[in-house]
C-alpha cells in the first residue's frame, strides 16, 4: 500500500511540475536582468519576483533576443506584467519603440496588446515608471494569439494632424453595425521629420463632448491621450458597450500629436487560427 501511494504521489508531483512547465513556455521574467537608468536599482527576490527601486522614466529592461538576434512575437497577442502591489505612479510598457501602453496608477497588472503592429523583430521591452517609485513585478507572460480580426473601412484619407493642428469626425452610421468587444483601429505613421518631436499622442472622444472611450481608459495620460510608439502603425481600442451607445448616437472625433492617419477600421472577431508552436 505505501509503494502505491508513493506512486500515486510521485505521479502528482510529475503532473503538477508539468503543468507548471507548460505555463512557464509563456514566462520570460528571467529575461529581465537590467534598467536603462544606471542609478536604477533591481532586485530578484526568492520567490521569482523581480523589485526595480524605479526613477523617472527609467525602465526595467528585459532583452528578448535569442542568439544575439531579434525575435518574432507574430504568434502572440500581448504581453502582461502582473505586480505585488498596486502601483503608487503611472507606468508604461515599451516594446522595442513600436508599441507602447500607458496604465494608471493604483493597477495590479497591465496588458500591452500587439493589435496591428509589426512584431517580428523585437528586441527588448521595458516597463517604464513615471516618477520615483517602488514596483515589484510578480510575472511577465505572453500571450498566444487565437482570433482573426476582419476589417470593414469606416474612414479614409490624410488627416496630417501636426501640432494638434488637425482632427477628423467618424459619422455615426459608421457604427451601426459595431458591437461591444468590437475594436476601433486607427491606422497611421508617426510623423518624424521635426527632430524636437519625441513622442507621439492620439486622442479619442465621443463627437461634441469633452468625454474619452471608455474602452482605452486605462492606457491614457492625464490629458486623455494614448501615446503611441515611434515606430507604431496602427492603434487599436475594445469597445465597450457604453462606447457603441455614444459613438451610434455622436460618432467619433480623433485628433492628436504628430501622426499622420490614413483609415480607421471597425475591426471584428474572426474564425480562429491556430497558433504555430
Amino acid at each position: 500500500m505505501k509503494n502505491v501511494l508513493l506512486l500515486l504521489t510521485c505521479w502528482a508531483f510529475v503532473a503538477c511540475g508539468s503543468t507548471a512547465v507548460d505555463d512557464s513556455e509563456f514566462s520570460i521574467i528571467s529575461k529581465f536582468n537590467s534598467t536603462w537608468n544606471i542609478y536604477e536599482e533591481l532586485v530578484h527576490n526568492s520567490d521569482g519576483s523581480i523589485t526595480n527601486y524605479a526613477l523617472p522614466w527609467g525602465g526595467l529592461v528585459g532583452s528578448v533576443k535569442e542568439r544575439n538576434m531579434s525575435v518574432d512575437w507574430s504568434k502572440y497577442e500581448s504581453i502582461r506584467f502582473d505586480f505585488a502591489e498596486p502601483t503608487k505612479v503611472p507606468t508604461q510598457i515599451m516594446v522595442s519603440d513600436k508599441v507602447k501602453t500607458w496604465g494608471k496608477a493604483g493597477i495590479t497588472s497591465l496588458t500591452c496588446y500587439f493589435d496591428g503592429q509589426n512584431v517580428t523583430s523585437i528586441d527588448e521591452v521595458a516597463l517604464q515608471a513615471s516618477d520615483t517609485t517602488v514596483i515589484t513585478v510578480k510575472s511577465v507572460y505572453l500571450s498566444p494569439g487565437n482570433v482573426v480580426w476582419e476589417a470593414t473601412p469606416i474612414w479614409e484619407g490624410n488627416c496630417e494632424q501636426g501640432n494638434w493642428e488637425k482632427g477628423f469626425v467618424i459619422k455615426p452610421e459608421n457604427f451601426t453595425t459595431a458591437y461591444e468587444g468590437d475594436k476601433l483601429e486607427i491606422v497611421f505613421t508617426t510623423a518624424k521629420s521635426n527632430p524636437n518631436v519625441t513622442f507621439w499622442l492620439l486622442k479619442t472622444i465621443y463627437n461634441g463632448t469633452d468625454s474619452t472611450l471608455e474602452g482605452n481608459a486605462s492606457e491614457l495620460n492625464d490629458w486623455g491621450c494614448a501615446t503611441m510608439g515611434k515606430e507604431a502603425t496602427s492603434y487599436r481600442i475594445v469597445l465597450t458597450a457604453h462606447d457603441i451607445e455614444m459613438l451610434r448616437e455622436k460618432g467619433a472625433f480623433i485628433n492628436g500629436y504628430y501622426n499622420n492617419i490614413t483609415q480607421c477600421n471597425l475591426l471584428k472577431k474572426g474564425s480562429a487560427q491556430d497558433v504555430e508552436e
